[in-house]
């Protein structure tokens, strides 16, 4: 049974802030800096997807290159995991890292690396804390209506990074962190059994983008 909603997928790329499951102190936000910021990965990845000399293989591979450097993976991966990482193993924490990298950014790279001809537009830019930014986009595709992205986005590291994207209302990262707790959950604690499913889902996206 898949372990990612159709939400997830939708989203495209969610993700929270994330600096206390790293064990980071967050730096105060500066709204322009975020605002840039955003733009620019915003830019980055329409040029990447409309790139139509390269093939769809190649321009996912390239959106996942720029998602991979503007997301705080990490992060956003241990607090998704939330308490169960101290339930696991040090070996269950490295592949879970590896392979929630692996999810995220073929979700991500699949929703925006398969349709050429986007455009990328900002919205308002407020702060959420002292700590974080809340950016609006719109993205708009051919032959779909426009949907919105909201990015948070955090100083992590000294470096703005996304640590949540949400769409239609859902944060990625809280949808995510309930979807892996009940798996773990129903297999009575046992790390080991979400690893296996995301596994499979790996598995799935790969059969889909027929590589």
């Amino acid at each position: 049974m898949p372990i990612m909603t159709r939400r997830f997928v939708l989203a495209a790329a969610s993700v929270a802030v994330t600096c206390a499951a790293r064990g980071a102190a967050a730096q105060q936000i500066d709204l322009g800096r975020a605002t840039g910021f955003i733009q620019a990965t915003g830019n980055e990845l329409v040029a990447a997807i409309n790139a139509s000399n390269l093939t769809a293989a190649v321009r996912r591979e390239r959106v996942a290159q720029i998602l991979r450097r503007a997301v705080d993976v990490d992060g956003v991966g241990r607090f998704i995991l939330g308490r169960w990482w101290r339930a696991a193993t040090p070996e269950q924490q490295a592949e879970y890292m590896q392979l929630f990298e692996q999810v995220l950014l073929r979700n991500l790279s699949a929703r925006f690396g398969e349709y050429q001809g986007v455009r990328f537009s900002l919205g308002r830019t407020q702060a959420r804390t002292e700590e974080d930014a809340l950016v609006s986009t719109i993205v708009e595709r051919p032959s779909t209506p426009p949907f919105g992205l909201d990015w948070r986005v955090a100083e992590i590291g000294g470096a703005p990074k996304v640590v949540d994207v949400i769409a239609e209302g859902t944060s990625l990262r809280l949808t995510t962190r309930s979807e892996y707790s009940s798996v773990i959950t129903r297999n009575n604690g046992n790390v080991g059994a979400l690893l296996v499913a995301m596994r499979q889902q790996i598995q799935q996206l790969t059969q889909r983008e027929g590589a």
